[in-house]
């Protein structure tokens, strides 16, 4: 697509597409629409939105449906700006975000970590080259929940002169429905629809159009499947190579701010993590399995893994696995002897589990590592940026996002599996008879983060004794005044993604808070909030004139705190930088992971 050719005649095609209603254009298929509609939390994608005549229709059928009180969602992508803006205006006071982005990439859009129940693709196809065509499709098949269609309409034009000069201006190309099948059926999406060909709407000749439906089975990617067999039939040495897939899982389902970026391949986009993080992980699951559990991760008579080294695992058995968590800072020699555990982590994880870990058939790695040498220091902060110190991690984007849709139903797999290998190593025979398994369960009980707002709490008071006679601190939900009686809220409820980050922990008037419950706040009240909460946020842990008299100790605290905030935020939330220091941004990858977590868990909402 050129930009420039449709800024520069904005106005003359947006009034050209306003002239004709959604119903006349998408009249062969728009019989598919209020199934879709029909859920009041679906999440839409028109992909070159144009003037916002079909997202507005959208986001009008909705309301029309639900009432103004509803989660449906519309995103709308058009990379020509002045054509956006007419968009925006034209869709202004209903629930459409409009976000630059463009085919093939969509990097926009990937990093919100979300999926959509239909992508529209209005005159968009032909824009796309040829050899960009493969990997659109199998980005757009990622953004597809299971059931989920992608409409795609495609442009034919008459070998005429005018036709040409079109063409060219538009920077156009030749489209064929059977190509584009044949596309979708290679990532696993099957034709519900295919129109004939139709007359151009606006009555051009040599134009004419065909829509296509495509649709995504349950799991369409074949991911889950492959998760599922390298769980449970493929060989096992030793613990690996389900240490690995668990700590994936754990990273796509409770960090998606972990994706530094997406790369293209020849075999589908991929996932790039840092690879300290996933080492971080990696020490965290084996911490107390091996620590304080005592129990062998490999057959034999020797308990001793290739990352437990005399100078840096065996110098840490005072820690538990807590410890090893974003947004901690460890100093002195603890800090030598992490910095030595995480490399020879990453060494181990590349030499066994990448290693071993291939397509069914084949001797190709699904997962790769680029490290590097990070020499041992005496100060570490864990967070996003020190962990990419030690290189990269890459892995299927069709395999991430199956971690993170399906985390509920894998990590039970993984566990049983690795209840079993546990069971049948010699150094474990005492839980050989399946009455003493259980043990091995509640081993690999995953260390959440504690449930505590103990910490918050001391801010609070810490803060209102500092306020003059006539000033309170406000509920982040109703505005209330806050006295003695006041709670400390998890915005995103704790029962249901375990979060105890100090973004995510709210001052809260009590009746409030036992009202919310667990229940998530809906998408309107959390974006009312946001003033409040922002400057919660601002006084409790990002203004450093919070506290007078401080002592340079006090100014680091202070320091560290702020570092912590934003360490465990931009891991937590979607889309997010690893050096952002927005809350304007980071509040809007909250709204998102709401989203994310309504969609994931289909939560109740308050």
């Amino acid at each position: 697509m050129s930009p420039q050719f449709y800024n520069e005649n904005a106005e003359a095609l947006a009034q050209q597409y306003l002239s004709k209603t959604f119903d006349e254009v998408h009249q062969s298929w728009h019989q598919l629409l209020p199934a879709i509609i029909e859920n009041p939390n679906a999440r839409i994608l028109d992909i070159g939105a144009g003037s916002g005549r079909d997202a507005k229709y959208i986001a009008q059928s909705a309301i029309n449906k639900h009432g103004d009180i509803n989660g449906t969602q519309v995103i709308a992508v058009e990379p020509a700006s002045i054509l956006a803006d007419i968009g925006a205006r034209q869709t202004a006071g209903l629930n459409v975000k409009w976000l630059t982005d463009s085919l093939p990439a969509l990097s926009t859009i990937t990093k919100q970590e979300v999926s959509f129940d239909l992508i529209l693709l209005s005159a968009v196809w032909m824009h796309i080259p040829v050899s960009d065509r493969p990997r659109s499709m199998r980005k757009l098949a990622n953004l597809l929940k299971p059931g989920g269609k992608l409409v795609i309409s495609l442009r034919h034009s008459a070998s005429t002169d005018e036709a040409e000069q079109e063409r060219k201006a538009r920077k156009m190309h030749v489209v064929c429905a059977d190509e584009l099948k044949q596309l979708a059926t290679d990532v696993g999406l099957f034709t519900k629809l295919e129109t004939q060909k139709e007359d151009d709407k606006l009555g051009r000749g040599h134009v004419s159009w065909q829509t296509l439906v495509l649709q995504m089975p349950d799991d369409g990617t074949g991911a889950f499947p492959f998760i599922r067999h390298v769980a449970i039939n493929d060989g096992k040495s030793a613990t690996h190579k389900l240490a690995l897939l668990r700590v994936l899982l754990r990273i796509a389902d409770g960090h998606p701010g972990a994706v530094l970026r997406r790369e293209p391949s020849p075999f589908g986009d991929r996932i790039i993590l840092p690879v300290g993080l996933v080492a971080l992980y990696w020490c965290h699951q084996y911490k107390d399995l091996i620590d304080s559990h005592k129990l062998f991760q490999r057959p034999g008579n020797n308990s001793n893994m290739g990352f437990m080294t005399a100078n840096g695992w065996d110098k840490l058995t005072h820690l538990t696995a807590s410890d090893y968590r974003i947004g901690n800072l460890f100093t002195g020699d603890d800090a030598k002897a992490l910095c030595r555990t995480l490399s020879a982590a990453v060494q181990n994880i590349k030499k066994m589990p990448c290693t071993y870990i291939t397509l069914p058939n084949s001797d190709k790695a699904i997962f790769e590592v680029a490290n590097k040498t990070v020499k041992a220091k005496d100060s570490i902060f864990l967070d996003l940026q020190n962990l990419e110190q030690w290189g990269e991690f890459s892995l299927p984007e069709s395999t991430w996002l199956a971690f993170n849709r399906y985390a509920c139903w894998i990590e039970p797999v993984l566990v049983s599996e690795w209840v079993k290998t546990m069971a049948g190593y010699a150094g474990n025979a005492q839980y050989k008879s399946p009455e003493n398994q259980f043990k091995l369960h509640q081993a690999l009980n995953w260390e959440e983060p504690k449930r505590t707002t103990t910490e918050v709490r001391k801010r609070f008071e810490q803060l209102q004794n500092s306020l003059g006679r006539n000033e309170k601190i406000h509920c982040i939900w109703s505005d209330k005044s806050l006295k003695n009686k006041y709670d400390i809220d998890h915005s995103m409820p704790f029962a249901r993604w375990p979060n105890n980050d100090l973004w995510n922990l709210l001052p809260t008037d009590s009746t409030v808070n036992n009202q919310k419950s667990d229940r998530l706040p809906t998408e309107k009240k959390l974006k009312e909030a946001k003033d409040r909460m922002q400057d919660w946020w601002q006084v409790a842990w990002l203004d450093e004139s919070v506290t007078n008299n401080k002592t340079d100790l006090l100014e680091n605290n202070r320091t560290n705190e702020q570092r912590r905030f934003f360490a465990e935020a931009n891991i937590a939330l979607p889309g997010l930088s690893s050096d952002n220091l927005s809350i304007d941004d980071l509040f809007e990858a909250l709204v998102m992971q709401r989203g994310r977590l309504k969609e994931m868990q289909q939560l109740r909402e308050w």
